[in-house]
């Protein structure tokens, strides 16, 4: 009989767990988990706090009770694993409420404690009004917060996945606020022109985001009750109900009822240092594609490990709750005496911020360039389903790619509706090793509700296609800007959209109905870059021009992109 001893709960441990019951009957297996809960929906914390999960029972995946009758699990909440001896094949545990320590021998561990919230060690950091969210109890201590103090005004700190959720779960209970976002972007698995779109929603819906800035200490004020009826300027609206003020990294001031870090989180690998099992280049656990460690009778899942990038290959932490469950799966196998691997992660994912929607699988330009991969993008933005259809809405679609073979090498959606399933479908894409050539040919479904007749996907394919035929080359925004003497830009615009869109710098504007019979007033002994809206006229144009003798380039995603690039929050 096989003894298995879990360290941790959740998306990683739990699920090894129940797996290794479905294969074992005879196996015993223990979970110890040093918080009260063993299996809850961590990524619905935000969503609880807004009011949008009404019931809190509803986070609760799992309780040592269930656990225990369908699985016959021993679950053991309140106990901490304080050492790991792998000699001895045994851990040191500490019942967290009475403080009495005893030993747990295994045949084989798991290792799934997950990665703990960064905190920077700054001046008042450690103030009762200062929370993250990574559990349970942090959701509580929140919304107690809320509830008891009240406060009018909240900053969260960090715009990733849970800062923007935070941001919008306090809009949503009406409360203002302020997110400090230390880089130039929110967002940072997207690149900075997609992240652009995200920074717009949130100061069309009142959020006052700073880029740039970051927390540099934080001081508790004395509380004064608030005025009934506050006039007057914003701050002194506020000031009366502030618990906080906050020195920021530009050297400003500013008062809040209460922050929330959310700045990212780091592998939790003390327990495994000390027992001296290999730890990778990033900081996770070493793990090889069994997910096992240096030890062969401890294994590794979750937010703690570094895995293979899909694409490089390269150690990555991508703490997200799908590969640590399929990882947890896997070590569960192999425990056992199978043998499973884990085949890479690409980090698909996706997020909500108040209307939008944002997702992106693969690596993001920003990689491929600190990498020195080669690679060219192009951007396609065309309507979620058939435009004639009530309730289309656009998405920008940007398609990074090999510009020898066609092999995909990330994607990255954003928009009101449709973002999921077309970073699904490019993510599947990916894994299969599909090329660019192949995204053209895929029979996606099609009814005027739901889609295209030309999905976005075939159309970024094609796009994408038509570049490794040599049938188009692409510029982009970025050459636009820097007005080369060898070059001119050429709008096909109508001359209506320039006024209600803009304009490029320097552009000659020809509309694309007229520039057959005008093509003797463009030079040919220059450059030209060509643009429209979104890009299809401009391929159009392109095409046209190519074949009268000029050299021309086609600006991908046309002047919705450009406007991407160039806007500055």
């Amino acid at each position: 009989m096989t003894k298995i001893v879990i360290i941790g709960g959740v998306a990683g441990g739990a699920s090894a767990a129940a797996r290794a019951r479905r294969l074992s009957e005879t196996a015993e297996i223990i979970v110890l988990e040093r918080g009260e809960f063993v299996s809850f929906a961590n990524c619905g914390l935000p969503y609880h706090i807004s009011g949008e999960i009404e019931a809190r029972d509803a986070l609760l995946l799992q309780t040592p009770e269930s656990f225990r009758h369908r699985f016959n699990v021993d679950v053991r909440v309140f106990n901490e694993v304080i050492a790991i001896d792998k000699h001895k094949k045994e851990v040191t545990v500490r019942r967290v409420l009475t403080g009495e320590i005893y030993q747990e021998s295994y045949d084989k561990l798991l290792l799934s404690p997950g990665a703990s919230p960064v905190k920077p060690p700054i001046p008042g950091i450690n103030s009762h009004y200062v929370f993250s969210l990574r559990n349970i109890p942090d959701m509580d201590q929140i919304l107690s917060s809320l509830l008891l103090n009240q406060p009018q005004h909240a900053t969260v700190v960090g715009g990733g996945f849970i800062g923007l959720e935070m941001v919008e779960a306090l809009h949503h209970r009406g409360i203002k606020v302020t997110l400090l976002e230390l880089s130039d972007q929110v967002m940072a698995p997207v690149d900075r022109e997609m992240a652009n779109m995200l920074h717009q929603e949130l100061v069309e819906k009142g959020v006052d985001l700073r880029l740039n800035t970051g927390l540099a200490a934080v001081t508790e004020l004395e509380i004064q009750p608030a005025e009934p009826e506050a006039t007057g300027e914003y701050d002194k609206q506020i000031e009366h109900t502030n618990t906080l003020e906050l020195m920021l990294s530009t050297g400003e001031m500013l008062k809040t009822g209460l922050v929330v870090l959310a700045i990212g989180v780091k592998p939790e690998t003390m327990l495994a240092n000390q027992a001296g099992i290999e730890l990778g280049a990033r900081g996770g656990i070493k793990v090889d594609a069994r997910m096992c460690t240096s030890d062969p009778d401890i294994f590794a899942v979750g937010d703690v490990v570094e895995t293979e990038d899909f694409v490089t290959a390269l150690p990555s932490l991508v703490p997200l709750a799908g590969p640590a469950n399929r990882q947890g799966r896997i070590a569960a196998d192999n425990m056992l005496g199978r043998r499973e691997i884990y085949r890479r992660t690409q980090g698909t994912s996706i997020c909500k911020l108040f209307d939008m929607a944002i997702g992106s699988t693969g690596l993001n330009e920003k990689t491929l360039k600190r990498l020195k991969l080669p690679y060219e993008k192009i951007y396609v933005h065309t309507a979620s389903h058939a435009s004639y259809y009530p309730g289309a809405h656009p998405v920008t679609l940007k398609l990074l790619f090999n510009p020898t073979d066609g092999e995909i090498l990330g994607a990255q959606a954003a928009g009101l509706d449709g973002v999921d399933k077309r970073i699904d479908v490019l993510a599947v894409a990916q894994r299969a090793r599909m090329s660019v050539y192949t995204l053209q040919d895929l029979e996606l479904t099609y009814a005027p509700p739901f889609g295209s007749a030309r999905d976005v996907v075939n159309q970024a394919g094609m796009v994408a296609s038509n570049i490794l035929k040599g049938d188009e080359a692409v510029c982009h925004s970025e050459e636009l800007l820097l007005g080369a003497s060898d070059q001119i830009v050429l709008d096909v615009r109508n001359p209506p959209e320039l006024e209600a869109s803009g304009t490029f710098p320097d552009a000659i504007n020809i509309p694309l109905d007229q520039l057959r019979q005008r093509l003797h007033e463009l030079p040919k002994d220059k450059e030209i870059l060509v643009a429209c809206q979104v890009g299809l006229r401009g391929h159009v144009a392109c095409r046209m021009l190519i074949q009268h003798g000029f050299k021309a380039r086609n600006l991908t995603g046309g002047f919705k992109t450009y406007q991407m690039v160039t806007t500055k929050f």
